[in-house]
């Protein structure tokens, strides 16, 4: 059970070793990879694969949205990699803090937070990442250079231009940091959701922003230590930035590429990609006004179901809401909701995905419904929420006290909590993900991983980009310290005065954090393979805070999101350490841009649970809010029941715990096999980690998205980048980033031009009925009973 928040480099995956090694940069994989710069930049391959995301992030997964890297030997693991996309020289009269630099970055920041925070409530979220604010941010910072007034200003004796001159690479860069750090929801708005909408209770608006924004900021304070060890020694290598790096360099060194391009006779597609991005955004706005509002059953077309809608099975077997046999899906929003985009993921990679989510939902999980296992025929076959014996939905409050804590009087009398069988599935999946993904680093990074520590330990003096660096003035570590210390004393406020969690767990969770920053960090700068601190936040929360489902998430937020913003800073300070961007800069933009944002996405929260009738109910088919969801049900899995409860000894769902192991020994055959038959070669395809944190994902995300998603993948990364590979190097990845474009700039202006103001499209066989799948029984459980909820009986 996962949720999903992408930051940076949305999922991505690396290329078949195999294919020809004069296009395999043509192959790399992410949606902010410039791979298709192929022809202008002399790139070596860099492998950047990655499990499933998120949409690739997730924040709430075992394993984080960041890149996997593969089974191959082809890893960056020396400097010629850096070398080819990263430049040796520097120079440090390159303007970078502009009025330029500062609009825009502002301007995307909130942008982006604002965007991605409305969708985060939608029923197909959508995350639109760092690469729109890379294509759009050139030419807007072209145009600026061109046409704002050159004077020049000056107060007393500071000097002052709304345009001092060209847009540089480095004010380029700081613009793309300054969103990328931001451009994501935070989890503590899911904290505050859950909190408001479920628990009816909510805090002072002062409190709220500040637990927003110290839950993203307590991580930087500790960046700032770990600098010495992740980011100045040239054996931390962050593979995952340096696609960014070419991308820039491609962008300001060979401005007029595009244009030398369309002059080359012998070049097939001659489209500037910019244009190509431009028009493919315009056709993407005016698709989605068909499954967005005239024609919404396009987004979930079951229409096996649709032919018999009053067969309980059928509907549960083949509902978009249900297993999804079958089903079909018309809408970019609806496939890239919870997987990302489809198209930066290669094929072998999908056929990990396809197994694993073949096994899980289509064979396990019918056979352990259908023979009632644990009770499951009470309940739907799918479902993001949990729920008592007799199949209501479980009302918590009914085992609550006025604190919020678990009344065990109350509980024992109320009875225990069931999942359905794809949630309690999913549990073990995301137990074996986590294991699996460090057995997986163990076996074929190990050695590489301890080769390049002990490197990093010695003196870096030597290495051309610490030297070019030098030039700069450091951001002092005591600026780092001070951030930190003020971000703890306001967090230990916020859980004390809001009554979070008791103030003195602030400690152990965010000791776990620094803990294990430095080793998750160093595993995730070597391999781009990251562990997310989730399950262990929510077992240490559970067994220390039994009863208390706020105490719990709100430790899981300051331990495990700690540890993500740290990792996500000490890759942003690394991609300014490779584009020689002033560090003090970088710590400047980035902070503000963080409370920028956090500001942001408090306010469009608050404004769309104000706003918006029913939200994060099935009453509002639109706006469901999978991920507060299953956020909540976690909540009350792991905090208001507790894992003791819920997976110990002689429970109902202890067997799930078997997932660790069994996620630590999978990995092993592969590993083994590869060894010992080297010439097979597609034995080093295959990938638990990517195979586990895949179907993980469900819930939030239904079975119903994976074939459409397979599909789109199949046709883009099997039939185009074989029968039309030039197009495909091209376009394919401007086509994606202009897909996310499109359909935020239609769904947003159809929130508030039409739905906003209550206009709804006529009724009709197309608007799916109240599901808008028109397969309403697909939530019912095997007696074709939609589940309601449980009236309260004990206060």
């Amino acid at each position: 059970m996962t949720t999903n928040r992408s930051r940076f480099v949305p999922p991505n995956y690396q290329t078949n070793p195999d294919d020809d090694k004069n296009l395999t940069n043509d192959m790399e994989n992410g949606e902010d990879n410039p791979n298709f710069l192929h022809n202008e930049t002399n790139l070596t391959e860099i492998d950047t694969s990655s499990p499933i995301a998120d949409n690739t992030y997730r924040k709430d997964s075992s394993i984080s949205t960041q890149p996997l890297a593969a089974d191959h030997d082809e890893q960056i693991t020396d400097d010629e990699d850096v070398a080819a996309t990263v430049s040796h020289q520097d120079d440090p009269t390159t303007l970078v803090l502009t009025f330029r630099s500062w609009f825009l970055g502002l301007l995307f920041t909130i942008l982006l937070s604002f965007v991605n925070q409305f969708f985060w409530y939608r029923t197909s979220p959508l995350f639109v990442g760092t690469l729109v604010a890379q294509l759009l941010t050139y030419p807007l910072g072209k145009a600026m250079a061109k046409f704002l007034p050159k004077r020049t200003f000056q107060i007393h004796r500071w000097k002052f231009s709304f345009n001092p001159g060209p847009f540089t690479i480095k004010e380029h860069c700081i613009i793309t940091a300054m969103a990328n750090a931001t451009c994501s929801t935070a989890t503590a708005i899911d904290v505050l959701t859950i909190e408001r909408l479920f628990y009816k209770r909510t805090i002072h608006p002062i409190l709220g922003i500040i637990f927003v924004i110290t839950s993203q900021t307590l991580g930087y304070g500790i960046a700032g230590i770990m600098r010495k060890f992740l980011v100045w020694p040239a054996e931390m290598i962050w593979p995952a930035t340096l696609v960014h790096c070419a991308l820039f360099r491609t962008l300001h060194e060979n401005k007029d590429h595009d244009n030398k391009e369309e002059t080359d006779k012998g070049l097939r597609w001659k489209m500037s990609r910019l244009r190509f991005f431009y028009l493919a955004t315009l056709f993407q706005f005016l698709w989605y006004w068909f499954p967005g509002y005239i024609f919404p059953v396009l987004s979930l077309f079951s229409w096996i179901c649709m032919l018999k809608p009053d067969n309980i099975i059928v509907s549960q077997l083949t509902g978009i809401n249900g297993l999804g046999i079958g089903s079909l899906e018309l809408d970019w929003n609806a496939w890239v909701s919870f997987l990302g985009s489809p198209i930066v993921v290669p094929f072998w990679a999908q056929l990990n995905i396809l197994a694993g989510f073949v096994v899980l939902a289509w064979i396990i999980t019918p056979i352990a419904y259908y023979t009632n296992l644990w009770g499951s025929k009470s309940m739907p076959i799918v479902s993001n929420r949990v729920f008592t014996s007799e199949g209501y939905y479980y009302n918590v409050s009914s085992v609550l006290d006025s604190n919020l804590h678990l009344n065990e009087t109350a509980y024992k009398i109320y009875g225990d909590l069931r999942m359905p069988v794809l949630f309690a599935f999913s549990y073990a999946v995301s137990f074996a993900a986590i294991t699996s993904v460090i057995v997986h680093t163990i076996l074929n990074h190990g050695k590489t991983i301890v080769k390049q520590f002990r490197s990093s330990l010695k003196d870096h003096s030597d290495d051309i980009h610490a030297k070019l660096m030098s030039r700069y003035d450091e951001a002092p570590e005591w600026w780092y310290t001070v951030l930190f210390v003020i971000a703890f004393i306001l967090a230990v406020f916020v859980c004390h005065f809001g009554r979070l969690m008791p103030w003195y767990h602030m400690f152990t969770a965010v000791a776990i954090a620094f803990m294990f920053v430095l080793p998750t960090g160093i595993v995730q700068a070597v391999t781009n393979q990251s562990i997310g601190l989730n399950v262990i936040t929510e077992f240490v929360a559970g067994f220390v805070m039994p009863g208390n489902p706020m105490a719990n998430v709100t430790f899981k937020t300051y331990g495990y999101i700690t540890q993500y913003q740290a990792l996500l800073l000490i890759s942003d300070l690394k991609l300014g350490h490779y584009m020689k961007i002033p560090p003090r800069a970088m710590f400047i933009t980035q902070l503000t841009g963080t409370m920028v944002a956090g500001v942001v996405n408090y306010l469009a929260a608050t404004y769309l649970m104000n706003t918006i009738p029913n939200i994060c109910t099935l009453k509002n088919a639109r706006w469901t809010c999978p991920n507060a969801n299953v956020f909540y049900s976690a909540s009350i899995i792991w905090g208001a029941i507790g894992p003791a409860k819920m997976f110990g000894k002689g429970s109902l769902y202890s067997p799930l715990l078997w997932g660790f192991l069994i996620g630590a020994v999978l990995p092993i055959p592969p590993w083994f096999l590869v060894k010992k038959y080297p010439n097979i070669k597609w034995l080093k395809y295959i990938h638990f980690p990517i195979m586990l944190s895949a179907t993980a994902v469900m819930p939030p995300a239904p079975p119903g998205n994976f074939p459409s998603w397979l599909m789109v993948g199949f046709i883009f990364n099997f039939v185009l980048l074989r029968s039309a590979r030039s197009w495909w190097k091209r376009y394919a990845y401007v086509f994606s980033a202009a897909m996310d474009c499109g359909v935020a700039f239609s769904v947003v202006f159809i929130f508030f031009a039409f739905h906003n103001n209550g206009i709804e499209f006529p009724k009709w066989w197309g608007t799916g009925g109240p599901t808008q799948d028109g397969c309403p029984l697909s939530y019912a459980n095997y007696s074709g009973i939609i589940p309601t909820d449980r009236p309260i009986l004990i206060k």
